[in-house]
This record gives structure tokens, sequence and C-alpha cells, in this order.
């Protein structure tokens, strides 16, 4: 008996980190927290790297540099819409995210691991994104 409490116990956990991850990763798409350096810092892990859809690398300076003028930076502009958000919990501190978002009716899947710090804070440490073809488009078509 004691084991399925602790498995519970477990499991309660992991859903909370979970939906802190995905907080997290929301908020950051959020223009508010976009435009806002201080804001998109508390997100960050300060070892954060990106690998963008264009296939960029991004580093924790340079995408604090860049995000306000970034797609979704703005109340009135462009916004991401998430979908078919999934998390998982690969080991504990680490949370996996997975979704597709669409803007300006261009669609990316979207992969993000966020680690918890020795303060408790959840931060994206890594994130990548993988551009959708459009419907009868072919991948290589897209960059020749």
């Amino acid at each position: 008996m004691t084991d399925e409490v602790n498995e519970q116990d477990a499991g309660d956990q992991w859903d909370d980190d979970v939906r802190a991850a995905v907080a997290g990763e929301l908020r950051l798409m959020d223009p508010a927290v976009r435009s806002a350096r201080e804001l998109a810092r508390q997100l960050l892990d300060p070892d954060f790297v990106e690998v963008g859809a264009s296939g960029r690398r991004w580093s924790y300076e340079d995408m604090l540099a860049a995000l306000p003028e970034m797609d979704g930076a703005t109340e009135g502009g462009p916004r991401y819409e998430p979908s078919d958000l999934r998390g998982v919990v690969p080991a504990p501190g680490l949370v996996h995210l997975t979704y597709e978002t669409t803007i300006r009716g261009e669609r990316a899947r979207r992969s993000s691991l966020w680690r918890r710090g020795h303060d408790g804070t959840w931060r994206m440490y890594y994130h990548q994104a993988t551009v959708v073809p459009a419907a009868g488009e072919r991948a290589d078509e897209r960059n020749s």
C-alpha cells in the first residue's frame, strides 16, 4: 500500500511540474512577456539554447535581445496559437513539452525542455522549432 501512495504522490508532483512548464511556455507566447526583457529573463534558463524554425541557433543573450522584435511581441500583431500541447517528466526536475503553433498561417512543431532551478523556479532550458510544410509543399522546396 505504501508504494501506491508514493506512486500517487510522484504522479501528483509530475502533474504539477508539467503544469508549471506549460504555464511558462504559454507566458513566453504572451506579447507582454516577449516585449519585456526582464519578464522573459525570468522564464529562460541562463544556459538556454534554441534552434529556431529557420535553423538559427540562439543563445540566452541572443534571444533576450531579439525577442521584443520577433513575431508575437506586439499586442495588435500576429500571435502564436498553440495546439496539441503535451508534457512528460523524463527525470525529476525536467519537463519535456511538445506542441504545434500557427502564426500568420505558418505551422511549426515545437519541443521544449524546462528545468527546475535550485530556487524551485521552472525555466526553459532548450527549445527547437521545425517548420511544417504547407499542404502540397515538400520540405526541401521551402528553402530553395
